[in-house]
């Protein structure tokens, strides 16, 4: 359970620190292709974890008797 929640941690902080760089280096007139590579390789982490979490999901039975 621990490295599904260190899972989300490292995607959510990849978004962040991608979103505040590209803020940063727009501002300043610098490039910003290392916060879009990776806020995308975020998006991408996002989009794999969320299908694993289906799947797991879509196996649990769960009997409401």
């Amino acid at each position: 359970m621990e490295l599904f929640v260190l899972y989300w941690v490292i995607v959510v902080l990849l978004f962040v620190v991608g979103l505040v760089h590209v803020i940063v280096s727009s501002v300043k007139n610098q490039s910003t292709k290392l916060g879009l590579r990776l806020l995308i390789a975020s998006v991408i982490l996002l989009v794999i974890g969320a299908g694993a979490c289906a799947i797991i999901m879509s196996n649990l039975h769960i009997d409401t008797r």
